[in-house]
């Protein structure tokens, strides 16, 4: 049995999405509001007898594993783990060091969940705590939103924390790797948080990782202190309220990311959730990696002040370098081929008003905060103005280097018709001709193509013709007669002919531009190649050949097509049972039938190649 299974007998499904959803009895079922669209209605049914659920409403359904990532936002792998954690299923063994490790961090959470709830409870109850609780208060926090975050308050004392949680059972050496405590030269140690906000960090599951401290009094500094690094806490991986935001940003399709704390609980105690922080650092790889799981829409929210702007345009920065593109083939009138990585995300610049943050503008006008969510400019556009309040566009070189720095944004837009529209708004603006611009942003994509290209592939193309592909290429580029004998050798083994499916992207561009060449002969290679392509064709030329006969370099040549699509297929079989195997843990039925399609068909075409390749006496 699986550990899938496993998990699944373990677990009964009425109870786990009766955690979420009132359910109320209905013949053989059970059924209740959905939780992932609004209704009045009831259209959400549970079978306990499939140990399934599906929404007539809103058409989601499936099993446990489905609805813990739609509740949560998890991806299969978080959900297989949480879910095998509650129904003390084993995923496999673990290692005796990875087994510490583990018992090592389940302490460490237990000791900050301890931590949380006697923070908390000072708060709440302690006489210490009535001026947090003033200043919680005139910050416009409700008791509700103290309570969903679990705020909390540390003594003004150098021992209050450690003397508590000694007293539930944890030690001095477990509180300092957790970050509660700093230790001296000396070996003694003292409480790291005092008198201060305490503000829970959690990780995506929703458990305790680290806590960040808020002063209370104005000449304390720094006015926030955050947990260092520990086994469970790396602030470059976190973002700040995932857990209450994720299905918010799922729901809504969009996520908005704010500076600090604050500027996530307050729009949150105003109905606006899908806001997320990161931890005083700079948006991440890790941080974009985790809202690419929810969403493709990214909205961050600009302070108007200069140290603003520059972490605005370092997220816009990590974010075109980070998220996920579409590759698309490009040709042009003389015959370019390449391939374009267009950014699968729709990245928007919130300007607030001067001197407001998030929380005191939601405070003061929800209503605004809103409107201005909505009004949120493409990353194009405030770019664009940036550079024009920071050159003289009416300067030559001015105009250059704002192109200059367009360009690359503008290559990032997926749809043609608004890379086009934003092109010619750029030229208008700037004075030039918007034919020019767009030659420019055609001439980028050649130049840019072979780095596009080995991007797709994660290679880097090989400068002499030792592997087979340059070895097919640089034998036909001076043997051009030898294209349409190898193609009937190929026929005749029921293949297809020579293509440029038969080369990866770093050699397919050579490949088209020479087959376009050989159908316009007044083409030249030098006309449609990038320099460095070009000259890596040109090193071809001065290589000695060895001495052999037109057949003996045709039989060659299909022999080394052979081995590369022998390869390719390979790679492509490994690579789609792979995708068969994830399908099949994800439970997704249509995806595995497809997947079943597509590993015969490549299965089919392998045994051909193979079957080709051990006809020894057709080839020589």
């Amino acid at each position: 049995m699986s550990v899938i299974d496993q998990v699944k007998e373990r677990l009964d499904i009425t109870e786990l999405v009766g955690r979420h959803v009132r359910l109320q009895k209905s013949g053989r079922y059970l059924k209740g509001l959905c939780p992932f669209h609004t209704e009045k209605t009831p259209s959400f049914y549970v079978f306990p007898d499939d140990q399934r659920w599906h929404c007539f409403g809103c058409q989601r359904g499936g099993d446990i594993f489905n609805f813990v990532m739609e509740m949560n936002g998890y991806d299969f792998r978080t959900a297989l783990e949480e879910l095998a954690r509650q129904a003390n299923v084993t995923l496999r063994e673990q290692s005796p060091q990875e087994a510490q490790t583990e018992s090592e961090a389940e302490r460490l959470r237990a000791l900050l969940t301890a931590a949380v709830t006697y923070y908390h409870t000072l708060l709440m109850t302690a006489p210490q705590a009535a001026h947090a609780r003033a200043y919680l208060r005139d910050r416009g926090f409700t008791k509700s939103t103290v309570e969903t975050f679990q705020l909390g308050y540390s003594m003004d004392a150098w021992d209050a924390g450690r003397t508590h949680l000694i007293g539930q059972g944890y030690t001095v050496e477990e509180q300092v790797k957790a970050g509660m405590l700093i230790e001296r030269d000396d070996g003694s140690t003292y409480d790291r948080f005092r008198d201060r906000i305490m503000i829970p960090i959690h990780d995506r599951r929703g458990r305790p990782i680290a806590f960040g401290g808020r002063v209370l009094q104005s000449d304390q500094q720094p006015k926030y202190l955050n947990s260092p690094q520990t086994i469970l806490f790396d602030k470059g991986q976190v973002l700040f309220g995932y857990h209450l935001a994720s299905r918010a940003i799922r729901d809504q399709d969009a996520a908005v990311i704010v500076e600090g704390y604050m500027d996530v609980m307050i729009p949150h105690q105003a109905g606006f959730r899908n806001v997320v922080a990161p931890m005083g650092t700079a948006l991440s790889e890790a941080h974009l990696a985790q809202l690419q799981r929810l969403t493709h829409h990214y909205i961050l929210a600009l302070d108007p002040d200069a140290a603003g702007v520059h972490g605005t345009l370092q997220g816009l920065e990590t974010a075109r370098q980070t998220l996920d593109r579409s590759w698309e083939a490009v040709f042009d009138p003389r015959g370019l081929v390449g391939y374009e990585g267009r950014l699968k995300a729709d990245i928007r610049v919130m300007t607030l008003p001067a001197g407001l943050d998030p929380d005191e503008l939601v405070l003061q006008d929800p209503a605004r905060w809103e409107a201005l969510v909505a009004a949120s400019q493409p990353v194009v556009r405030f770019y664009f103005n940036h550079m024009l309040a920071q050159e003289k566009p009416d300067e030559p070189k001015a105009k250059s280097r704002i192109i200059d720095a367009m360009l690359p944004l503008l290559n990032d837009i997926g749809d043609s018709i608004e890379r086009e529209a934003y092109t010619q708004e750029i030229a208008q603006r700037l004075g030039v001709d918007a034919r020019g611009l767009l030659d420019r942003l055609r001439a980028m994509d050649r130049a840019e193509a072979v780095k596009t290209q080995v991007a797709v592939r994660g290679t880097t193309p090989a400068r002499t013709p030792t592997d087979l592909e340059a070895h097919v290429l640089s034998l036909l580029i001076r043997m051009p007669d030898l294209k349409s004998r190898v193609d009937a050798l190929l026929t005749q083994m029921d293949l297809e002919p020579l293509g440029e499916d038969d080369f990866p992207p770093e050699y397919r561009l050579i490949w088209v531009v020479w087959a376009h060449q050989a159908e316009h002969p007044n083409l030249e290679l030098a006309d449609s190649l990038p320099s460095d392509m070009l000259e890596l064709v040109e090193a071809w030329h001065t290589q000695a050949l060895p001495d052999m006969t037109p057949a003996q370099w045709e039989r060659d040549i299909a022999r080394t097509v052979l081995r590369m699509r022998d390869r390719l297929l390979r790679q492509e079989l490994q690579r789609a049972n792979g995708n068969l195997g994830a399908a099949k843990l994800d439970n997704e039925l249509e995806v595995v039938a497809g997947e079943k399609q597509t590993v015969m068909r490549i299965s089919d075409a392998l045994r051909k190649v193979q079957s080709a390749l051990a006809r020894r006496s057709a080839l020589g």
